[in-house]
């Protein structure tokens, strides 16, 4: 059914569009169009796993989707909600920051700006590989 309004949905690293399938069916939004993102290198999405050569090129493939959602359905980006999940929500916190998109609204679900990754033995390691390195 056409619509103007749309919501974005971005999932969260290492995975794919399809795990927002439970959502959209809870949501029953009869009038809001939604689209499922798959990071360059995910889902069905073409290239090697994880094929970005960088943040930057992610948040350029934000704007692009974002703009083709907008081309292709005739819908103003001015009508679009983003709904972002963890390494995605920072990204596309990146998105508005770096290209201030007039989109309606962007939820953040546990966005990942604080992130520990803890590898085990990983700075002992480092201290006996590379003592220059690590303190």
């Amino acid at each position: 059914k056409a619509t103007d309004k749309a919501l974005l949905l971005f999932h969260r690293g290492h995975e794919h569009s399809g795990r927002w399938q439970e959502t959209v069916d809870s949501l029953d939004l009869d009038n809001v169009a939604m689209f499922a993102w798959d990071a360059r290198g995910h889902g069905r999405s073409s290239g090697d796993r994880g094929a970005a050569k960088s943040l930057h090129d992610v948040i350029k493939d934000v704007d692009a989707f974002a703009r083709h959602v907008s081309e292709k359905f005739g819908i103003p980006i001015e009508n679009m909600i983003v709904l972002a999940h963890s390494l995605a929500a920072v990204t596309v916190t990146a998105w508005v920051h770096d290209y201030a998109p007039p989109i309606r609204a962007m939820i953040l679900a546990t966005a990942a700006f604080h992130v520990k990754l803890y590898i085990p033995f990983a700075i002992p390691a480092l201290r006996i590989v590379r003592p220059r390195f690590v303190k």
